[in-house]
């Protein structure tokens, strides 16, 4: 880590396989800022568990996501790339911050009343903690900043929240994170219902471009999206949600702006334009496939990054939990 860097932390979850909303928002967000920052990156498995996973496919999703990380353009030597339950003191921050967290602020969290909605039959605690699960992965490692899409910034709120309190209490502990939020293409929405954002765990594949999908189901997929039976193709997100959509994740895989690309298919149809972004996608998703796979084949390079990066981690999530024990008031050896 270099001296005077802020530091920087993010994490995804190796459950199902991530979409386009996610590269956009996450991952290619981060190959941007790992030169900028202190870069701490994490596969959140721990997370993952408050749905019902497969032991061997959790296994499996987690090596493909590392790998996927490295692809992109995620540098093991910039930044700490590292798996959550490597790092045994996320774990017990999380049991920590519990006490200084209230049951009506997660029950008001808006994943936790959209997720028990989904499951009913699985509404477990792990589901109403995991705001503070995620508060303990961001302050462990005193994160200056957390790049995240706008339907994260409740947890970024609930993590600022819990650092002040715990500050209050015990004098100054923890770094106050704030939340970078992207400009354009902060938020990917559903090919078939635009006013819907892109989830990789959406009922219908048929809206979600996922990282793995080949050439031809990209197309097929941009070809079914819904646009509007108005023929312009406008910027509008509220009159126009789905050629909005469009636009902005063109304008994110082809590297013009907005402007550029209303200019580029000024009086051109929609057949025309729905090929063109799905060809964009299919294009720059290639390259970090067949990178992707190229690692997924050399295992014992994928086991050296994650024991370096709990290593690295560790070190700096030790060091702050050994404060937070001495603050409390825990006996210490």
């Amino acid at each position: 880590m270099e001296e005077g860097k802020k530091v920087l932390y993010s994490a995804a979850q190796p459950t199902n396989t991530l979409t386009i909303g996610n590269y956009i928002g996450a991952i290619g967000n981060w190959v941007k800022l790992q030169d900028e920052y202190n870069c701490f990156f994490a596969i959140a498995n721990m997370h993952a568990l408050t749905v019902r996973q497969v032991p061997a496919e959790l296994r499996r999703r987690t090596l493909s996501l590392l790998a996927l990380y490295i692809a992109c353009g995620v540098d093991p030597e910039k930044c700490v790339l590292y798996l959550q339950s490597h790092v045994s003191a996320h774990a017990e921050l999380c049991w920590v911050l519990n006490n200084y967290t209230y049951v009506g602020e997660m029950e008001r969290m808006t994943q936790f009343k959209d997720k028990s909605a989904k499951h009913a039959d699985n509404i477990n605690m792990g589901l109403m903690d995991y705001p503070v699960l995620m508060a303990a992965d961001i302050l462990l490692y005193n994160s200056d900043y957390i790049p995240v899409g706008l339907d994260q910034r409740q947890h970024v709120e609930i993590a600022r929240d819990i650092a002040q309190r715990f500050n209050n209490a015990y004098s100054p502990t923890f770094t106050v994170p704030e939340g970078i939020y992207l400009k354009v293409g902060a938020k990917i929405n559903d090919l078939l219902d635009p006013t819907k954002k892109m989830s990789k765990s959406a009922e219908n594949p048929n809206g979600v471009i996922f990282l793995d999908d080949d050439k031809d189901t990209i197309i097929r997929k941009f070809k079914r999206a819904v646009t509007d039976s108005d023929a312009s193709i406008k910027y509008d997100p509220e009159n126009k949600a789905g050629v909005s959509n469009l636009l902005t994740i063109y304008s994110v895989f082809s590297g013009k702006s907005i402007k550029e690309a209303e200019s580029e298919f000024a009086g051109r149809g929609y057949g025309e334009f729905k090929l063109a972004v799905g060809e964009a996608v299919a294009d720059k998703l290639a390259p970090i496939q067949a990178e992707q796979a190229r690692l997924l084949a050399d295992k014992a390079y994928l086991d050296g990054v994650l024991k370096s990066g709990a290593e690295r981690a560790g070190r700096v999530a030790d060091k702050t939990l050994a404060k937070v024990y001495r603050k409390i008031g825990f006996y210490q050896i």
